[in-house]
């Protein structure tokens, strides 16, 4: 079965905070609206861009999400 973008965007927590992917999954973590079953691309990047938050950061979220795509098209 494959997890929500959330689920897979916290294994990126307790890294270096010099990375962008990682200040943003201990931000998503700390907000308790964040869509954590969500798995649109369209519902999540409208969340952070409403929140214009720099550690939500959108440029963040796309390598996020990047990555995620790859991993569910792999199997992973």
């Amino acid at each position: 079965m494959s997890q929500s973008f959330y689920q897979f965007a916290l294994s990126f927590r307790g890294g270096d905070l010099s990375d962008p992917k990682t200040r943003f999954a201990e931000k998503m973590f700390k907000d308790h609206s964040f869509p954590k079953v969500s798995d649109s691309f369209e519902e999540l990047s409208s969340y952070i861009e409403t929140l214009a938050d720099d550690d939500l950061s959108a440029n963040a979220f796309d390598e996020l999400w990047e990555i995620y795509r790859t991993k569910e098209n792999l199997g992973e």
